[in-house]
């Protein structure tokens, strides 16, 4: 496959025996609550991959951060996935931006680990397990593929100032996307920026994030309502201004007798002392809607579709987007969803057939789009339709875990030629 090609997927041979896999999700665990600051589509991301990776008979260990004293130092997570908690830095929970100065730690830790139990092959997840994951493997001669989730490049473009990242993380990317085996990105887009940071074209390959079309799925239970608004609105995700939250309640002031619900963030009673909830309820104010948004709080995975199905449009109107699960379990469920039109959202959300895509930090373009679904209640329908077609087609986990395997089977591949050659 080349990094032009815009099918999902990878193409390779596929991998001949079960292998002991090794992901490595330095800051987002698979067992983390979503919705926090930290905890959101890589979380979701390197659980359902491992799970679905171990469906197809492979033996897969998640290295995380321990972040508490408590946790134990393996977790079985389901059949045929471990958890394992590496200890660096202190056992406690760290903004993922100051964890670099533990990544030597980390990669210390593994490299230990696997002398003696070398996994078949490690994918490391997010810039800075790209960086211990380099360390650890480099001695050992592992092969190791690697998935940025976001790059530096990108975020430092969007909030410029206001970027928190580490300043060596732009050149810690590129020295991991030189020194791994192969690049797993998520979606076209990201394919564009790798080729602007001089990753060689050669060593990228596109398999999208994925979604679970029985969790997500339009029949099954849906949360209440209480009838104050003719029309709901949801928009999921982390609690951070680029989700572009601001956006959709100022759209709101354009769209009467419609509700807008934000899902994520701290648990609902701890809502009062966030930061971002107190200055949205002051846009919300100031833009004369506050009667008609609800700040819902963080939730667990298993309330999520309810409330998803409850929704006659789903918002995703971020700055920018590396990649964005929540379209995709939206349509899973036959939701229309209207979404900025930038990084991974041009891939997934198709305009005018599965929703709209409209213009970033454009407030009026987003109550124009979804004033038009609102109006058109078969319109909705087919795009809900039209979504749930496009999940089981390309995004359902199975595919993603048989892509993915297909990138390792690749990678393992050319080692072996390489080994035959010398």
């Amino acid at each position: 496959m080349t990094s032009l090609d815009t099918s999902p997927g990878e193409t390779g041979p596929m991998t001949p025996r079960p292998l002991s896999i090794a992901l490595v999700s330095e800051h987002a665990s698979p067992l983390a609550a979503l919705g926090g600051v930290d905890a959101g589509g890589q979380n979701v991301h390197v659980a359902r991959l491992a799970g679905a990776l171990a469906d197809r008979g492979h033996r897969v260990t998640v290295f995380t951060r321990r972040d508490a004293p408590d946790l134990p130092d393996r977790v079985p997570l389901r059949p045929g996935v471990e958890v394992h908690h590496v200890p660096a830095g202190p056992p406690e929970p760290i903004s993922k931006d100051e964890l670099p100065p533990h990544m030597g730690e980390f990669g210390r830790y593994m490299a230990r680990e696997w002398r003696t139990r070398p996994p078949d092959v490690v994918h490391s997840h997010f810039w800075m397990s790209g960086v211990a994951s380099l360390q650890a493997t480099r001695g050992l001669r592992l092969p190791l593929l690697h998935t940025y989730h976001a790059l530096g490049t990108v975020k430092r473009r969007h909030q410029r100032e206001a970027d928190t990242s580490p300043p060596q993380r732009i050149a810690c990317e590129r020295e991991v996307g030189m020194g791994c085996d192969r690049v797993i990105a998520t979606c076209r887009d990201e394919v564009v920026e790798l080729g602007r940071m001089r990753i060689p074209p050669d060593k990228v390959g596109v398999v999208p994030c994925g979604v679970d079309p029985e969790q997500f799925r339009p029949d099954g239970p849906v949360a209440e309502r209480d009838g104050a608004a003719r029309f709901r609105l949801i928009q999921l995700g982390r609690l951070v201004p680029r989700k572009g939250a601001a956006v959709a309640i100022a759209a709101l002031s354009r769209l009467p007798d419609t509700e807008l619900l934000i899902v994520g963030g701290p648990a609902p009673d701890l809502l009062d002392g966030d930061p971002e909830v107190r200055r949205l309820r002051e846009v919300a104010r100031q833009a004369g809607v506050a009667d008609r948004v609800r700040f819902v709080g963080g939730m667990p995975s298993a309330e999520v579709p309810p409330l998803l199905r409850s929704a006659d449009v789903v918002l995703c109107p971020a700055d920018y987007e590396p990649f964005g699960i929540v379209p995709l379990e939206a349509m899973a469920c036959g939701r229309p969803v209207v979404a900025s039109a930038v990084g991974g959202q041009l891939d997934t959300v198709e305009d005018g057939v599965t929703g709209r895509l409209v213009p970033p930090r454009d407030p009026e373009a987003l109550a124009a789009a979804v004033g038009d679904l609102l109006a058109a209640p078969e319109r909705r329908a087919a795009c809900g339709e039209a979504g749930r077609r496009r999940v089981l087609t390309r995004y359902g986990w199975a595919r993603v875990a048989a892509d993915t395997e297909a990138a390792y089977g690749t990678v393992l591949a050319a080692r072996t030629a390489v080994t035959e050659v010398a």
